[in-house]
């Protein structure tokens, strides 16, 4: 009897959870995206210390992030859809190589503006990955599995934004942060490694070549329906609010009345052990329960949780902090697999346009967090994330009342 592990995935509408190229296509994906958000998020635990080091702001500090994201968000559109015809295996394979050298290159940066050059240059090499990474799941994954495939995917990315974190935050307090930074670097270096390695080949066939001319048509559909419109929007609030949560407590709680120590700080970052959780796990629940009803009590739970982070009393705002996690990561693994059942035609471009408002998010979003911490303090913080999140839950609402297209589930 043949089984289904050994039928490609083309003849058996992709591939279904439990078989072995599902687990190894989850591995390497997995890897790719501990690999890409290793690098991309490893300055955020360092930011007090770049501001410390080269005399900078807090807000000014976050650029080390924004500029990455930023630069990110703004070439993911044109770079995912001429670049997925090139093959996918292919492009992030280099993508992640790139811009893993240019970590290992980011230490010798003399001064913060190249630093800034260097991490906007690795947004740059980044862009084509992430669209690439969602697209390649749903071509390759079978429908019913696709939710829990993504939350798979997004779990490596929480992996790889916590591992980061502590890495550059433990390497720092022994070595500073040019040595944390070069070994995050190489962390990213034996990731793509393992995610060339695990990829099984590709069984759905390559898209047509495509233009930068042709993208007008693809994305007008895409702006045009409602549904995407709020997913997008809804992508843009929450990164805005997470990234502006964890760029700014670490500076609140070296601060008093907390004054902790950095390496103490450092650990606020197990609080993504969280997201890792809740990515697969909610994902799976929007599978089974549907997506329009798990997704706004995902971003409410988010909601709710950021106030918890207003009191003085350290166990108080940790908890905050891991259910607004919890709720953060669910409702993008909800919402980033809806895209692309949705987005029924062409899923590249409505991907890439997702991860466009949501690198967006991080970057703008981001930034102006700190304009609130810098002018408001951490009341500030908390007053503009909720304000994010209630946006956030409206439009989650809205989808509610919003049909699916055409041959949509």
């Amino acid at each position: 009897m043949t089984t289904t592990a050994s039928v490609p995935a083309a003849a058996t509408g992709g591939h279904e959870r439990g078989t072995t190229r599902y687990r190894r296509l989850g591995a390497a994906l997995w890897c790719a995206g501990l690999a890409t958000f290793v690098l991309v998020y490893c300055v955020q635990g360092l930011l007090p210390t770049l501001a410390a080091e080269f005399g900078v702001s807090s807000s000014t500090s976050s650029l080390a992030l924004s500029a990455t994201t930023g630069t990110l968000a703004l070439a993911i559109v044109p770079l995912s859809a001429v670049a997925e015809p090139w093959g996918r295996a292919r492009v992030m394979t280099v993508a992640l190589a790139t811009s893993a050298v240019l970590g290992v290159l980011a230490p010798l940066a003399p001064s913060f503006g190249v630093l800034v050059g260097i991490r906007a240059l690795q947004g740059i090499a980044l862009a084509a990955l992430p669209a690439l990474a969602m697209a390649h799941l749903t071509r390759e994954v079978a429908p019913r599995a696709l939710g829990g495939a993504v939350g798979l995917l997004i779990a490596g990315n929480t992996l790889g934004g916590l591992s980061g974190r502590l890495v550059a935050g433990f390497v720092a307090e022994v070595g500073g942060w040019r040595v944390a930074l070069a070994v995050v670097g190489g962390l990213s270096l034996a990731c793509t490694v393992a995610f060339r390695v695990l990829l099984p080949p590709p069984t759905a066939p390559a898209p047509p070549r495509v233009r930068l001319r042709d993208l007008g048509g693809p994305l007008r559909a895409h702006l045009a329906d409602p549904g995407l419109r709020c997913l997008f929007a809804i992508g843009f609030l929450l990164m805005a609010a997470f990234v502006t949560v964890y760029n700014y407590l670490g500076f609140r709680l070296l601060a008093a009345p907390f004054g902790l120590p950095a390496a103490l700080v450092g650990l606020i970052f197990l609080g993504y052990l969280a997201g890792t959780w809740s990515s697969t796990t909610v994902g799976r629940l929007g599978d089974r329960f549907g997506r329009r009803r798990v997704l706004w009590a995902a971003v409410a739970l988010a909601l709710a949780a950021v106030l918890l982070t207003l009191p003085t009393w350290l166990p108080v705002v940790l908890v905050g902090l891991v259910l607004f996690t919890v709720g953060f990561f669910g409702a993008h693994s909800v919402a980033s697999s809806w895209v692309g059942r949705r987005a029924v035609a062409v899923h590249g471009p409505a991907s890439a346009l997702y991860l466009f408002a949501y690198y967006a998010g991080s970057s703008v979003g981001g930034s102006l967090g700190g304009v609130a911490y810098d002018h408001l303090g951490w009341p500030g913080v908390v007053g503009y994330v909720a304000a994010l999140l209630v946006g956030a839950v409206g439009l989650a609402l809205a989808l509610r009342r919003i049909p699916p297209p055409v041959a949509a589930t």
